[in-house]
């Protein structure tokens, strides 16, 4: 009997987005529904065999993987795990197998994949809307104390123009918007397809009323987003992440945001996730915050977990799928 982990299960999701019975005599699932720590999850997960993640909510560097004696494999969504050792798992002779099959095909990864350029669309709103704060305000018997802003005649700044760059600047155009694009490999002639007018990365900065952040975190874009480009915007503009929080100087932007030389964040991903209890954002009332929603809704969170449960199958049955380290393979 495989003893099989899924972890991270905030939303007590998983059960009911896959049909976990066909494992029924094979193996034996335990959810997790709260982050571990690294302390916590070597004392937790040491008897399992198999954990089941969810994007980069775990991380499984080799300081942890060393100390899971059963481990014989790790389920990933997407291609790569960017906080999973992935060296580190293939010394071991751990599997990592990752996601690409229902939950990536056409059409379906189309309707799915809409999911976080909605929640940056809905977040970019709140934001200049002042929305939570108004929303607490109104629940402690209080009025409107702060005026929003109009988007249609605004400047939106995208640092990215791929998939859902893409998509976000046909949301910012719909709302009347002038919308301008930077990222290290984006030609004008690519951005001028997407009516988008593309800019070098100062002026973007300098000229959007507000900034969106649609970049992948690799090496050439952590701490792309630092004080120096945080300086260059206008007083009353606006800075969204939905992306990466790395992707920013965290420590810059609270201290941007602090001076009001940035005049909000709306923010869906952080340095540490879960937040904090005692991080300075929680206590920031020019900041909207929200909980790393942006691909976590019912149909996403469904195809990813079918995915999963499908490399389980088959490596219960002795064919693994999918095999991100087949290096491994030989090792079992």
């Amino acid at each position: 009997m495989l003893k099989i982990a899924i972890l991270d299960d905030y939303a007590h999701a998983a059960l009911a987005s896959a049909d976990w019975s066909q494992l029924d005599c094979k193996a034996e699932v335990t959810v997790f529904d709260r982050h571990l720590s690294e302390d916590e999850a070597a004392r937790e997960l040491a008897p399992f065999d198999v954990l089941c993640t969810v994007r980069e909510r775990m991380a499984l560097p080799r300081t942890l993987i060393e100390r899971l004696p059963n481990l014989k494999l790790i389920t990933i969504i997407g291609a790569r795990l960017t906080n999973l050792d992935l060296d580190a798992a293939t010394g071991r002779g751990v599997i990592v197998a990752h996601s690409g099959g229902p939950a990536l095909r056409a059409p379906e990864f189309a309707r799915i994949g809409a999911a976080t350029p909605e929640l940056s669309w809905g977040l970019l709103i709140a934001t200049v809307r002042d929305l939570a704060r108004q929303d607490r305000r109104m629940r402690a018997g209080l009025w409107q104390d702060r005026l929003g802003m109009v988007l249609a005649g605004k400047t939106l700044g995208l640092l990215g123009l791929g998939r859902i760059g893409k998509q976000m600047a046909r949301y910012g155009q719909a709302f009347g918007m002038e919308v301008i694009a930077w990222s290290q490999n984006l030609t004008a002639e690519a951005a001028e397809a997407e009516g988008v007018r593309r800019v070098e990365k100062d002026a973007l900065f300098a000229e959007a009323d507000v900034v969106s952040i649609h970049l992948i975190l690799s090496a050439r874009t952590r701490g792309l987003v630092t004080a120096r480009e945080l300086g260059l915007m206008k007083p009353g503009a606006f800075l969204i992440n939905t992306s990466r929080g790395p992707i920013v100087v965290e420590a810059d932007l609270i201290a941007a945001l602090t001076a009001g030389t940035v005049a909000g964040a709306g923010l869906d991903v952080f340095d540490i996730e879960p937040l904090p209890a005692d991080h300075p954002f929680r206590a920031m009332e020019n900041v909207t915050l929200s909980p790393h929603l942006g691909y976590s809704t019912a149909e996403t969170l469904k195809a990813f977990y079918r995915d999963s449960l499908e490399a389980i199958a088959a490596f219960a049955d002795g064919a693994p799928i999918r095999v991100s380290n087949p290096e491994a393979l030989a090792r079992e």
